[in-house]
């Protein structure tokens, strides 16, 4: 039961330290930032697939919606 509490307080010192640096309390990823984490994994997977091709359609797909 002690460590439903020290999680709770956990997550709620993260969140006050989130606000504190004008950080998303609620957890979310701004779509950009996903991206940024995604990409490099991406090109890494796609020289050594040599999907190249791929991964560019997918790119211009992920970048298009954005756009929207």
């Amino acid at each position: 039961m002690a460590d439903i509490f020290g999680r709770t307080a956990v997550r709620t010192q993260g969140r006050k330290v989130a606000s504190a640096f004008g950080g998303r309390p609620s957890g979310t990823r701004h779509p950009l930032v996903a991206v940024a984490m995604v990409l490099p994994l991406a090109v890494l997977l796609a020289v050594v697939f040599g999907g190249w091709e791929a991964v560019m359609t997918q790119a211009s797909s992920v970048v298009g919606m954005l756009g929207r």
